[in-house]
Order: C-alpha cells, then sequence, then structure tokens
C-alpha cells in the first residue's frame, strides 16, 4: 500500500460539501488522574495503620460491640434521640405557627424563644436544668431532685433546645409555598384543614425534610452530651467500661461505630424520604 494510500485512511472523512469533518480529541486530565491516585495511597496507608495498630485492640473492640452495658446505653440513645425529636418538632411547629400568625405577641414571644434557644450553649442549658433545685426547691409541694432525674432533665434540656432550630425549619418549609397555589385552593373552596393537608404540607415537607434529616442525626450524636450529668446513653456506657478496665481506646472506638452505624442507617433513611417527596418535581430521580 502507497504512502498516499495510508494517509487518506487515516484522514478524517468528508462532508458531503467536500470539507474535512474536524478531528475530536478527548479532553485530558492529568491532574486530575494523578491527585486521585495520591488520595487513593493515602487513604490506603491511612486504613492499613488503622487495621494493623495493635494499640486499637480490636479483639477487645469485637468482644464488647455487642454486650449488654453497649446495647443498653445504645437503646437509651436511640430512646431518648426519638422522644427529643417528636416533642422538639411538635414545640417547633407551634412555634412557627405563633411566628407566622398575625398576633403580635405571639409573633414576639416566637422569636424571644428561639433567640434565647439558640443563644445559649446545650451543655449549659443541660447543667442549669439539672441544678434547678438550686433556684426552685420544691414545684407544687414535691423536691425538685426527687421530680427531675437525669433523665428527664435531658429530655427537657435537649427539646426546648432542639425546638428552637425545628421551629425555623418548620416557617421556612412553609413559607417555600406558593402563596398563588394557597389563594388558588381558597377559591376552589377548600377548607383550611385540606388547604394544609393537601397543598400547603406536601410542597413544605420538600424543604423540611432535608434540615429535618440533619437535626436528627445531629441529635442522635448530640445525645452524647448528656453523659455529663450521668445519664447512662452510649457514651456514658462505654465510659463505665473503660473506668473499670483502663481499655480507652477500644471502648471509644465501640461507641464510634456504633454512632456510624446508626447515622448511616438515618442517612439512607433520609434519601428515601427525601426523594418521596421530591417526586414530580424536576430534580427528582
Amino acid at each position: 500500500m502507497s504512502s498516499d494510500t495510508l494517509a487518506k485512511s487515516a484522514a478524517p472523512p468528508d462532508t458531503p460539501d467536500g470539507t474535512d469533518l474536524p478531528r475530536i480529541v478527548p479532553q485530558r486530565h492529568p491532574g486530575q488522574w494523578t491527585a486521585a491516585a495520591i488520595v487513593l495511597v493515602l487513604l490506603a496507608l491511612a486504613v492499613n495503620s488503622v487495621l494493623r495498630n495493635d494499640a486499637f485492640q480490636w479483639d477487645v473492640v469485637a468482644d464488647r460491640f455487642t454486650s449488654d452495658a453497649v446495647l443498653r446505653g445504645l437503646w437509651l440513645t436511640l430512646w431518648l434521640t426519638a422522644v427529643v425529636m417528636v416533642l422538639g418538632f411538635a414545640l417547633g411547629t407551634l412555634l412557627a405557627a405563633f411566628r407566622l400568625s398575625a398576633n403580635p405577641v405571639l409573633r414576639a414571644v416566637s422569636r424571644g424563644y428561639v433567640w434565647l434557644f439558640r443563644s445559649i450553649p446545650i451543655l449549659v442549658q443541660l447543667l442549669l436544668w439539672f441544678n434547678i433545685g438550686a433556684l426552685y426547691p420544691q414545684v407544687l409541694g414535691v423536691k425538685t431532685v426527687d421530680l427531675l432525674g437525669p433523665v428527664t432533665v435531658a429530655i427537657i434540656g435537649l427539646t426546648l433546645h432542639e425546638a428552637a432550630y425545628a421551629a425555623e425549619v418548620v416557617r421556612g418549609g412553609i413559607l417555600s409555598v406558593d402563596r398563588g397555589q394557597v389563594e388558588a385552593a381558597q377559591s376552589l373552596g377548600l377548607s383550611r384543614w385540606r388547604r394544609w393537608r393537601r397543598i400547603v404540607l406536601p410542597q413544605a415537607m420538600r424543604s423540611i425534610v432535608p434540615p429535618a434529616g440533619n437535626m436528627l442525626i445531629g441529635t442522635l450524636k448530640g445525645t452524647s452530651i448528656v453523659s455529663v450529668i450521668a445519664v447512662q446513653d452510649l457514651l456514658y456506657s462505654v465510659q463505665l467500661v473503660y473506668h473499670r478496665t483502663y481499655q480507652v481506646i477500644p471502648l471509644l472506638m465501640v461507641a464510634t461505630l456504633w454512632y456510624t452505624a446508626v447515622t448511616s442507617l438515618l442517612g439512607i433513611g433520609q434519601y428515601y424520604v427525601e426523594k418521596h417527596y421530591a417526586r414530580g418535581t424536576e430534580r427528582s430521580r
């Protein structure tokens, strides 16, 4: 085969009008692939160092992972998270309704509540409620120390703190609904409850679910702070064990793995809930 024939076979095909088509050359990204390779190598080294480090005592981690004390602490953590989220969003929804009310007193109360409880750190709030007996030794003739145990104090403190953030999440979700759709529902004669259930709530949930899911995961991890008032949650339970056995690192790894597992499951649930409420929108997949 001649050199002219080889040149013609290597050339791009001609268009109907006789002009040559431009050759499409894929863009190369050597820098990105180099960076990706470096990251993978560093990640592999980090994982290898963790798995091969005897100080982690993985045999102890495996032995303690499903021990009775740890599972009891895990159950209390999950129960406390569920109770705080339900009560927090119930109170937060009420506060959001106050904030959207035409009554200036209700608006001021809601705004003041959100300002106050978002300003005070949650640890300070828990310690204040734990020592409330110093301010009010008796409530309705009952000693405060007998009325408010550590678990009750944890529920009160976390719920009041959670409600301040839930109020803003719910209010933002309601405000995200186009006012014109509510007015259209009114023109069709729908009752207030049906407008709320069929028009406002389904659309508001698209804006409420993502931050609410983040709040749920944050609350789960935030419950670890109740260990400072001797509530036997997951963290406090592993602390009781390693104070006795001095196996600090492996017991902390047990708590870390449980927190990671539960938050991962909650993240998966959040994804499907968001997908459900995103049906019919352009961003749904």
